[in-house]
């Protein structure tokens, strides 16, 4: 079987992947199937499994049980040749910062055994599609946190490998440079690049992902689209900000009669999911009549955060 033809059968399985160390399970039954030219995304808390998931697949660590392929090879078996047909950025940036960002490309390129010539045109490429051309030769130490973040990007796509791992990329950019980064990412995958993308920003999975794998403590507790994830735990939901913290329990009796669901509260914010046909007149007269001062109120559709809330609440409803 040719590599094209393995590419084009999957970007990323596994099978009952897991990591035992000592006592510990840092990954259980792990399951996934990216099709090639998709976008995974891997979400949880810190500590639920992601990063551990991401070194097996990307042969930096033996899984316990299980067995995986990427690209088509066998992660153990084949370690040698999935390193080379797959990208990695970790979430620390690994850029040289004695060196110019040219350099810095031009050297991953000769490390891949890529002629000079070509690592050459490949690093003025890959500067211009990530917008560090004006900045090629300076050294990358006097560059900001997001261009130090789009360069180590560069490096990962050096050898244009199918498969990328991306291990939380945007924590701590600005969100001018994440957007940037999320256009560049879009642009890989219509190329054809598959993406598995590890992140704890929800609006980024909501956004990038075409399916979703949440972990908590190991396991996988809920996966699909973003659309049917937030579908699985209802409609709309009510927000409702009031005064002051001794309005919270009253807001959330008032709010019970058109809760579909158990309320939530950040601070001052009371959120319920609600019935169908509710009137938003009907909550805020409902608020008034138990006294509540109501500082703001609104109605949106369910969201990332509101899945994670509820796995939080009950992390078996949304697995079943």
């Amino acid at each position: 079987m040719t590599y094209e033809t393995d590419i084009q059968r999957t970007g990323i399985l596994a099978e009952g992947l897991g990591k035992r160390f000592g006592d510990l399970w840092a990954l259980r039954d792990l399951d996934l199937e990216v099709p090639a030219g998709t976008v995974l995304g891997l979400l949880g808390h810190n500590g639920a499994g992601k990063t551990t998931a991401v070194r097996i697949l990307t042969t930096l660590g033996l899984p316990t049980t299980g067995r995986a392929e990427v690209a088509g090879l066998d992660v153990v078996a084949d370690a040698a040749e999935v390193r080379a047909r797959i990208g990695l950025a970790a979430q620390a940036a690994t850029v040289d910062g004695l060196l110019t960002a040219r350099r810095n490309l031009e050297l991953v390129g000769r490390l891949y055994h890529l002629p000079r010539a070509e690592a050459r045109r490949r690093a003025d490429e890959l500067l211009e599609r990530l917008s560090l051309s004006g900045d090629a030769d300076r050294l990358v130490k006097t560059f900001s946190g997001g261009m130090r973040r789009r360069l180590d990007l560069a490096a990962t796509l050096v050898a244009a490998p199918p498969v990328l791992f991306l291990d939380e990329p945007t924590t701590g950019l600005d969100p001018h440079s994440r957007n940037e980064l999320w256009d560049v990412l879009r642009d890989l995958v219509r190329e054809g690049t598959t993406l598995l993308l590890t992140t704890q920003y929800l609006e980024e999975a909501d956004r990038l992902a075409d399916d979703i794998v949440v972990l908590d403590h190991g396991r996988v507790v809920a996966s699909g689209s973003p659309d049917e994830l937030k579908s699985r735990i209802g409609g709309d939901r009510v927000d409702v900000t009031v005064a002051g913290e001794d309005d919270v329990p009253a807001a959330e009796y008032a709010l019970a009669p058109f809760a579909d669901g158990g309320p939530s509260s950040d601070g001052l914010t009371v959120t319920v999911p609600v019935a169908m046909g509710t009137s938003l007149l009907d909550v805020a007269r409902a608020l008034d009549a138990a006294g509540v001062a109501a500082k703001d109120l609104h109605r949106r559709q369910a969201t990332l955060d509101d899945v994670f809330l509820s796995l939080t609440a009950n992390p078996l409803e949304l697995a079943a």
